[in-house]
């Protein structure tokens, strides 16, 4: 019995191996250069965090649980203009809205013949622009059965470090000049359209991302409340108008 029972026992630990690695492997991204300009913002949103009168904790806390740079610059401003619960709830999610998209794209790059419901809908909470390119770019190298514990260990070592980077800042941020918190942020939105450009698999979301660039000064001055909003919008728009117009002239020819 005991005989029959012991290449189960040493698959099982073979198996647990080789997930520990591709885990490790996912954290190692964090020394990666797009991992690297994520730590720059984060250092950047200590200052303003602290800057607005947030406390360490709540700091911390709005990295680890929204996990999106943006939303949580929104949740501050919200927060500043004096907004109630709701008001500020309703501008996190439109400003994470962008998230949709991209976890119905991502998942199914992520999933395994036995990928379990609850494992992808923790991991989905990880899908942020930094962590959506890298695991874009690095997945299709990975075991299609060990891509959960790659992305469980880039997203998860992702969100810890840029936790305690802010919560370590934000004691320092005294000594920094309000000139290089600012020079750090825009980095951001420069690394993220880099990424996004170079990570696309098709020229339409490279349509969909001039035509955005194009639009947003004009739709900003028309409705500054919702420049992103309806930027994001009229880009998708172009983009399929562009896709159909492609198809067509494909059957034409």
């Amino acid at each position: 019995m005991a005989d029959s029972e012991f290449p189960s026992s040493r698959s099982d630990t073979e198996d647990l191996r080789t997930r520990l690695s591709w885990f490790l492997s996912g954290a190692a991204m964090v020394s990666s250069v797009p991992a690297l300009i994520l730590m720059t913002a984060h250092v950047g949103f200590a200052g303003l965090a602290s800057e607005s009168g947030m406390t360490v904790v709540e700091a911390m806390f709005m990295v680890a649980m929204i996990w999106a740079l943006p939303a949580n610059i929104v949740l501050i401003g919200a927060i500043s203009g004096g907004y109630s619960l709701l008001g500020a709830a309703i501008a996190v999610a439109l400003s994470s809205i962008r998230f949709v998209p991209m976890v119905a794209a991502f998942v199914p790059e992520l999933r395994g013949p036995k990928s379990r419901k609850l494992v992808l809908l923790f991991l989905s909470h990880f899908i942020a622009v930094t962590a959506w390119v890298l695991g874009m770019e690095h997945l299709r190298n990975v075991p299609v059965n060990m891509r959960t514990s790659y992305f469980a260990g880039l997203g998860i070592t992702l969100t810890t470090v840029n936790t305690l980077v802010v919560g370590l800042v934000y004691y320092f941020s005294t000594d920094f000049p309000p000139l290089v918190f600012a020079a750090l942020f825009f980095l951001t939105p420069m690394y993220f359209l880099a990424s996004l450009w170079g990570s696309a698999r098709d020229r339409t979301v490279h349509v969909a991302m001039v035509s955005g660039l194009l639009l947003f000064p004009a739709i900003h001055y028309i409705a500054p409340a919702y420049d992103l909003l309806l930027t994001g919008f009229a880009g998708g728009a172009v983009a399929v108008i562009y896709l159909r117009l492609t198809k067509a002239r494909g059957r034409a020819a």
